[in-house]
C-alpha cells in the first residue's frame, strides 16, 4: 500500500471516528449544531450560491453513475481485480458519507424542538386539540387570497425577516446569508413524478425548489427548505417553522400559504381524534374556495405522480428518517400539529 493510500485512509479512519463519536454523545451532536454547522454553512453558502444550478444534485446524480459505472469500466476495460475495484467504491461511498453527516447530518444529533426551547410538550387532549382547530380554521378562512403568481424576492425578503425576528426565541439559528439563493431541482419531472416539493442539498449547503410549485404552495415551501439549510433536520419542526414565518409575514398571500401548508396535517389528525360528526362539522366550516384550492392542487400533483416510483421513494425516504433518529419516519412531517398546540398551550399559560 502506497504512502498516499495510507494516509489517506487514516484521515478518512479520523473523520469516521469524530462523527460516530458525535452521534453518540449527546453534548458533541449540540457543540456541532451550534458552533460548528454554522460556520461550516456559511462557508459551503457562500460557495454554491456563486453557481446558477443545483451542484448538489449534480453531484449526487453522478456519484450514483460513477458506483455502478466504476466497476464495469475498471473490471472489464482496465482488467483489475474486484477486490480493489469493490475496496475503491467503498472509500469513495465512506468519503461521500463523512462529507455528509460533518456538512449537515450530525445536526439529527441535536436536541429536539422541546430541549432548544425549553417549551414543555403538551399532550393531545379533546380540549386543547379542539381550541387549536377552532383557532387554525378561523385564521385560515380569515387570510384566503387568491395567489396566482410567484414572487420569489418578496418570498426571500420575508423569510430572512421571519427568522430573524423568531429566531432568539425559538431554538433556529438565522440564515447565514440576508439573500439566500434557491435553485431549481435538476430533475424536476422526476422529482415530481415522487411527490418531493422541495429539498435540502447537505453537501453543498443548497436547497432547492421543485421547478412544478404552484404559487399558493410557494412561499411555505421555500421556508421549510430555508429551516433545513438552517440546521433543522425534522420535517415536523420544519413544517412548524415555514408556518410560524409565512403566517407573522404582512403579505397576504404569503400569511395564506403558511396556513394553507399545514392543512392536511390539521385534517388528518382531525380525522384519528373526532367522531364523524365532529370532523364533518369542522370540515364544513373551512371557506368553500380553500376547499376547491385544495383538490385542485392535489389533483394537479396526482396527474404527475407515479405510484411506483413514488412508493419506492417512501420507502428509502422512510428508513432514512428513522435511521437518522427521526422514529416516526414520513409520518413525522404530520406531527407539526403537535407541535403548535404545545406552542399555542405555552404562549397563553
Amino acid at each position: 500500500m502506497s504512502s498516499k493510500r495510507k494516509i489517506r485512509y487514516a484521515i478518512l479512519g479520523v473523520l469516521l471516528l469524530v462523527t460516530w463519536t458525535t452521534q453518540l454523545i449527546p453534548g458533541w451532536g449540540e457543540v456541532y449544531a451550534q458552533s460548528v454547522y454554522p460556520v461550516i454553512s456559511y462557508c459551503l453558502t457562500s460557495f454554491s450560491r456563486l453557481i446558477p444550478f443545483a451542484i448538489g444534485d449534480l453531484f449526487i446524480f453522478l456519484s450514483i453513475v460513477g458506483v455502478i459505472v466504476y466497476p464495469i469500466y475498471a473490471c472489464c476495460l482496465k482488467k483489475k481485480k474486484w477486490r480493489g475495484i469493490l475496496l475503491n467504491d467503498m472509500e469513495y461511498l465512506l468519503w461521500v458519507y463523512v462529507w455528509f453527516y460533518l456538512a449537515w447530518g450530525l445536526n439529527y444529533s441535536q436536541k429536539d424542538f422541546y430541549g432548544r426551547t425549553k417549551i414543555p410538550y403538551t399532550a393531545y387532549t379533546p380540549d386543547n386539540f379542539q381550541k387549536f382547530v377552532d383557532s387554525y380554521i378561523d385564521s385560515l378562512n380569515a387570510s384566503y387570497v387568491k395567489v396566482t403568481s410567484i414572487n420569489e424576492p418578496l418570498v426571500r425578503q420575508e423569510s430572512v425577516k421571519g427568522y430573524d425576528e423568531i429566531s432568539p426565541t425559538l431554538g433556529v439559528h438565522r440564515p447565514p446569508h440576508q439573500s439566500p439563493r434557491v435553485k431549481t431541482m435538476l430533475f424536476t419531472p422526476l422529482i415530481s413524478m415522487v411527490g418531493v416539493t422541495g429539498s435540502m442539498g447537505p453537501f453543498f449547503c443548497e436547497f432547492t425548489l421543485n421547478g412544478d410549485l404552484l404559487p399558493p404552495q410557494y412561499p411555505a415551501t421555500y421556508a421549510h427548505e430555508l429551516a433545513h439549510l438552517l440546521g433543522i433536520t425534522s420535517e415536523a419542526e420544519a413544517n412548524f417553522y415555514a408556518y410560524q414565518v409565512c403566517t407573522r409575514s404582512q403579505v397576504r398571500g404569503i400569511r395564506f400559504s403558511g396556513y394553507l401548508s399545514v392543512l392536511s396535517h390539521v385534517l388528518g389528525n382531525a380525522r384519528r381524534l373526532m367522531n364523524e360528526e365532529e370532523y364533518t362539522q369542522l370540515f364544513n366550516r373551512i371557506r368553500p374556495e380553500i376547499i376547491e384550492l385544495a383538490k385542485a392542487n392535489q389533483e394537479y400533483w396526482m396527474a404527475k405522480y407515479s405510484p411506483i416510483v413514488g412508493d419506492i421513494q417512501d420507502w428509502i425516504y422512510d428508513l432514512y428518517l428513522k435511521g437518522n433518529k427521526i422514529e416516526s419516519g414520513r409520518k413525522n412531517y404530520s406531527e407539526v400539529v403537535g407541535l403548535l398546540i404545545s406552542f399555542e398551550q405555552y404562549k397563553h399559560s
